[in-house]
């Protein structure tokens, strides 16, 4: 018996050998989306865990709801971009303001 890995990647065509590097990073970004939506899920429980206590808090959660429309087909409008964009820039002066 050997300590050496052997790289099978190699022995196979190239076809092949694309073929896996897609599944594996098909797999890799499956396991991402995973996390993504478990953390996402994990931030909107903090976030309804109990009402905003100032101004701030509130424009936190007014900006994380603006941003989750803002990828929606109905936010993708020019003026609806422009609209959202300046209210979060509202938000981040005037909680700097408070």
């Amino acid at each position: 018996m050997t300590d050496k890995t052997i790289d099978l990647d190699q022995h196979r065509g190239m076809a092949a050998q694309k073929a896996t590097e897609l599944r594996r990073l098909l797999a890799e970004v499956e396991a991402n989306e995973s996390a993504l939506r478990q953390r996402q899920a994990e931030l909107e429980a903090h976030l309804l865990a109990a009402p905003a206590a100032n101004w701030h808090e509130a424009a936190e959660k007014a900006r994380y709801l603006l941003k989750i429309f803002a990828d929606t087909p109905a936010a993708q409008d020019p003026r609806r971009q422009k609209l959202i964009a300046a209210a979060i820039e509202d938000f981040a002066r005037l909680s700097r303001d408070a």
